[in-house]
């Protein structure tokens, strides 16, 4: 067991979801200075505004399709699919079909909690 994380085994019923708009919700799932997993929930049209941060980003498409955008870079993106987000590269998501994104952020997103 590694003591720094948030939490180690993690039931996602025991976690509540936060509500980021209309459209979409997020559970942060677990964390430690290093590293953060995160869970997105998009309804059909949700838009993940385009933005960038310092965080390295991977991100998993666990569910739906999505129209992400990485730079000068478009592709749409379904279930299994993933992506990379390097730091501070402007980058966002149009949710073309519900679904559900994986995000693993490092370093963690303090903004997050």
């Amino acid at each position: 067991m590694h003591p720094s994380f948030e939490k180690v085994l993690v039931a996602d019923d025991d976690l509540p979801w936060e509500t980021v708009d209309e459209k979409i919700k997020r559970k942060v799932m677990s964390y430690t200075n290093e590293l953060m997993l995160v869970k997105v929930a998009f309804k059909q049209g949700g838009i993940g505004t385009i933005h960038q941060h310092p965080h390295l980003q991977i991100s998993y498409v666990a569910s739906g399709v999505f129209e992400v955008t990485i730079g000068d870079q478009t592709r749409n993106l379904k279930e299994g699919d993933v992506y990379f987000v390097p730091s501070n590269v402007l980058h966002g998501a149009i949710c073309l079909e519900e679904g559900l994104l994986i995000d693993v952020f490092n370093p963690m997103r303090e903004d997050f909690v």
